[in-house]
């Protein structure tokens, strides 16, 4: 079934099926070369994700992600970051945790600052293991299955934009930002800081939100990145 899972979910975010279309069975289990037990489990799986929508006898079909919908799951983010930030502040993170921690902000502050594209690349990776780090530290597998669905969602994740910030100057300037919240989280987890951390948490989680309305502004960045296609169109007529 993750075969057919992974495998779906990377078709439905590079634009392989348009909004509202059924998830015709027979077709599926022809394009994954799986059979329609473990299909049926992946739509099953990624109707709980929010990229598919039941309904009822009919199967599925693709869900479409207004600009609200988007905006909602990226504060959702925060406020589950924030929490997982101050449980990582007032648990108390052992000393080799901060250092690994510091450890990737050090990498980071080494290719915040270059414009080629392999240092965004970089970033991803190190931003990913800042993230997933801190809700190590938490220690709270009821925040690791929260985030584990908002994440899934286009746009949702906290590496979501870092190649748009590549190529887009006004994203580059936000990417610095995220890095100095970087540094303020890891101060306030350090300090046993568990409400500014939550805050922290929170405030860097938005900054996604602010790189959302630049990517709307650029159509053909947005166009190239994964979930793009969710977007309702109504919206992208607009920009």
């Amino acid at each position: 079934m993750t075969r057919a899972l992974l495998r779906l979910r990377e078709l439905i975010l590079r634009g392989e099926f348009a909004p509202g279309e059924r998830m015709s069975e027979l077709r599926l289990v022809k394009t994954l070369g799986v059979s329609r037990t473990p299909l049926r489990l992946a739509l099953a799986a990624l109707e709980h994700e929010g990229l598919l929508r039941g309904r009822g006898t009919r199967g599925y079909v693709v869900r479409e992600f207004s600009q609200a919908d988007i905006s909602d799951a990226i504060e959702l983010r925060g406020v589950l970051e924030g929490t997982a930030a101050r449980f990582a502040a007032e648990r108390g993170a052992t000393p080799a945790a901060l250092g690994e921690l510091r450890e990737i902000c050090d990498t980071i502050a080494e290719v915040v600052h270059r414009a080629d594209y392999e240092s965004f690349e970089r970033f991803v990776d190190l931003n990913e293991r800042f993230h997933a780090r801190i809700l190590r530290m938490a220690g709270s597998p009821m925040l690791d299955r929260a985030l584990d669905g908002i994440i899934a969602l286009p746009f949702a994740s906290p590496s979501a934009f870092v190649m748009a910030q590549a190529v887009l100057p006004e994203s580059r300037d936000i990417l610095l930002m995220a890095h100095r919240h970087h540094l303020g989280l890891l101060d306030a987890i350090e300090r046993g800081q568990g409400a500014r951390a939550d805050a922290l948490g929170r405030e860097h989680a938005l900054l996604a939100r602010t790189n959302l309305e630049v990517a709307l502004d650029h159509p053909e960045v947005l166009g190239q990145m994964p979930g793009a296609s969710l977007l309702a169109r109504s919206h992208l007529e607009q920009v």
